[in-house]
């Protein structure tokens, strides 16, 4: 009798010991320099949530807050993209999800080859005054069709600089939501139509599930 019941706790502490080790998140391990930068840009990410003074959580969400939902970085979704600028481009008007408008312009036409297929993506720069340090950012907002299912249904951003030469180097990994995802206070520009990628984009931040 005393055998079956050190057989039965036996049993059930493996069970346990089992359950526990599944429920621990992976760690992704940088096997490249190119990885390691994408583990950054989430840690950097996770830290700006987390800040009281940077994120755009609401309190009761941020003070419960751990990390970002983040697909594994993958550098298949680092593409190098010639970029074919647009210089006589006339400011225009986005939309945002609120009544506000901003003024925006096509900076260049990005083309790149992303999952054996070939696309084309409009880059945006600000039409309107901007502080120093903001002189060379440039803005890339993209839907794709993991929109409304594995990521935010209105589209990501991805934050770009303008470059050298004819060529840039994009990087899935780093989009990011719209921040009126996580708080409606915010006004978000909404993805042009023509930023639609036919494809599947496995990088960068999930959709956010509020608890």
């Amino acid at each position: 009798m005393r055998y079956w019941s050190l057989l039965l706790c036996c049993l059930i502490l493996a069970c346990k010991s089992d359950k526990k080790y599944h429920d621990e998140s992976p760690k992704v391990l940088a096997t490249s320099e190119g990885v390691q930068q994408i583990l950054d840009f989430q840690a950097d990410l996770n830290v700006s949530f987390k800040d009281p003074e940077t994120s755009p959580l609401p309190d009761r969400l941020r003070k419960d807050f751990e990390q970002l939902d983040f697909f594994a970085p993958d550098t298949n979704y680092v593409v190098t993209a010639t970029i074919q600028r647009t210089p006589e481009s006339i400011p225009f008007l986005m939309s945002t999800t609120t009544d506000e408008k901003r003024s925006e312009r096509v900076y260049a036409v990005a083309h790149f080859e992303l999952n054996g297929m070939q696309h084309q993506l409009e880059i945006y720069q600000s039409a309107e005054a901007h502080s120093e340090d903001m002189e060379d950012y440039l803005f890339l907002p993209f839907l794709d069709h993991t929109n409304g299912n594995e990521t935010y249904g209105g589209g990501r951003y991805i934050d770009l600089r303008i470059p050298d030469g004819d060529s840039m180097v994009i990087d899935f990994n780093k989009a990011y939501n719209p921040y009126c995802v996580y708080n409606k206070k915010y006004s978000c520009p909404l993805v042009p139509r023509q930023n639609y990628l036919r494809t599947n984009v496995r990088a960068g931040v999930k959709d956010f599930v509020k608890d």
